[in-house]
């Protein structure tokens, strides 16, 4: 759900040297569309775009949809209720912190080989997610499944840039933007039919052969001609693994600490020891990148106000939303008693106002400016965070639950497009791509965090209990009243840091 923009003539910029298919294979028409007597070569370029998006669909997908079978996951493996939220967070730490990583193995290895390997890696762990026999083993599958999707999502992207062009182009990135609301939609009201009428297992186990059928078509379908890096491939010294695993060990150990604050508190000389090792490890990655001859994040990138501004606002963003999302999934199960299809589908008109509210954005954007959306949307979420801590335990979904999510949806749709808008306005030609992998790692990795912060909240305000009742709707006011503060907290610096920009005719927004 991560909102990405894109000029035409930034995405030509980045189609680098790689010659569009519709141009290596024969005769097309103007801006790229195929001419009326195109070959079946020429007309394959839609499958490619079609088994693409079906890849990045079970990526987007395996974020909403678990969270609706969390609660049967947890007694199902009797997970801890403070440990429940590392089935969400272990995904999510393990796609953004990879990220960058996995971008940069597309341009060094090739973008189809990636891509592939991805897919399988993505496909494998979800086979393992849904056999696992214990609580240990899933989370060590939802590590592979992140590292899949980090290898998977920006080589399909880098594909689809290196394809298309002109009009052909632009529906492709429309589609590809389209997933983000698509996929949350779909992945509420799936986890739902899946979880009520096949178990938990289902929402794993229905990727394999989704993906399986996948891979083989693309087998096929992608060629391997032009999908590498030109001089670059076989390159593996330019690939900075050190960097790679640097930047996931200080996350993953900085969430650990914060999700371990619930039953150690933040004083404690465990949560102090892990955060002092955690700041050691992002140092050490600051260190490496600068020595590097390739580093994943050049240190100059630091220096641009705008890129650092939008990155905090879609980070701290996107850690409300997808805390929202695990808070409210245990409440409405856990606490009013809905079933998994239900709880799906109340989540429902989240997601449309989230998407209601983006395309407001896109037409306000370039009158109001960045800025004054950004703070007015984080001041929206602000309150639909109070909404949502004022529900107690005897509160019914229409009275206590909807207005927030309403609410909250809203807000988060129009900060979205501006925290993009304040990044990648004033980008420099050539360093888009890096500037939209950076985005997307804030995007991914406030969602870990989010998780951590406010499951730690919630189940330390509910005294660490799984029982539902007062214990849980306490936790969920306490989680819910930080997501406000921390909200508030966003507008300021938006106030402060996000510049006034507009943007300018020609670009484009989307879910992403």
């Amino acid at each position: 759900m991560h909102l990405s923009h894109r000029s035409r003539p930034a995405a030509e910029r980045r189609a680098g040297t790689s010659a569009p298919l519709a141009v290596q294979t024969g005769a097309a028409a103007p801006d790229g569309i195929a001419a009326p007597g195109a070959s079946a070569r020429e007309r394959r370029a839609w499958s490619v775009l079609f088994l693409l998006c079906v890849a990045q669909f079970m990526v987007i997908l395996d974020i909403t949809v678990v969270n609706v079978a969390l609660p049967s996951i947890g007694q199902a493996l009797h997970f801890a209720a403070s440990d429940l939220q590392w089935v969400v967070t272990t995904y999510l730490l393990f796609t953004g912190g990879l990220m960058l990583l996995g971008g940069r193995a597309s341009d060094v290895l090739g973008r189809r080989r990636m891509f592939l390997a991805g897919l399988t890696v993505f496909t494998g762990a979800s086979l393992a997610s849904g056999l696992a026999p214990s609580a240990a083993a899933l989370l060590a599958a939802r590590g592979g499944q992140g590292l899949g999707a980090a290898l998977l999502s920006p080589a399909a992207l880098s594909i689809i840039t290196a394809t298309y062009t002109g009009r052909q182009r632009t529906v492709a990135l429309t589609a590809w933007g389209a997933l983000g609301s698509g996929g949350a939609a779909v992945g509420v009201l799936a986890g739902g039919l899946l979880t009520s009428g096949f178990g938990w297992r289902s929402v794993f186990l229905i990727n394999v052969p989704v993906g399986v059928v996948t891979g083989i078509l693309s087998l096929r379908a992608i060629p391997a001609a032009g999908t590498a890096a030109g001089q670059e491939r076989g390159r593996g010294r330019n690939l900075d693994l050190p960097g790679g695993l640097l930047v996931v060990a200080g996350l993953g150990v900085l969430v650990f600490a914060l999700a371990g604050t619930d039953t150690h508190g933040w004083g404690s000389a465990r949560t102090i020891v892990l955060l002092i090792l955690a700041a050691g490890l992002l140092v050490s990655f600051a260190v490496a990148e600068r020595l590097a001859p390739r580093p994943l994040l050049p240190p100059q990138t630091w220096r641009s106000q705008p890129l650092v501004a939008g990155m905090a606002v879609m980070l701290g963003a996107t850690g409300i939303l997808v805390g929202a999302f695990f808070l409210n999934t245990v409440y409405l199960q856990d606490v009013l008693g809905a079933s998994a299809l239900t709880a799906g589908a109340e989540f429902l008109p989240m997601v449309l106002a989230i998407g209601l509210a983006a395309g407001l954005a896109a037409h306000l954007l370039p009158r109001a400016g960045a800025r004054v959306l950004a703070v007015t949307g984080l001041a929206i979420m602000a309150g639909g965070g109070l909404l949502l801590a004022a529900a107690t335990a005897g509160a019914g979904y229409l009275t206590g639950v909807l207005p927030g999510l309403l609410v909250l949806g809203l807000g988060i749709g129009l900060v979205f497009p501006a925290a993009t808008v304040s990044a990648m306005t004033n980008v420099s030609a050539g360093q888009e791509g890096l500037a939209s992998g950076m985005m997307t790692t804030a995007h991914e990795v406030g969602a870990a965090l989010g998780v951590a912060v406010f499951a730690a909240v919630a189940t330390g305000a509910a005294g660490g209990q799984a029982a539902a009742g007062d214990g849980l709707a306490a936790g969920y006011r306490h989680g819910f009243t930080v997501a406000a503060v921390v909200a508030a907290g966003l507008a300021i610096i938006a106030l402060l840091a996000v510049p006034a920009v507009r943007p300018a005719p020609g670009v484009r927004f989307g879910p992403h």
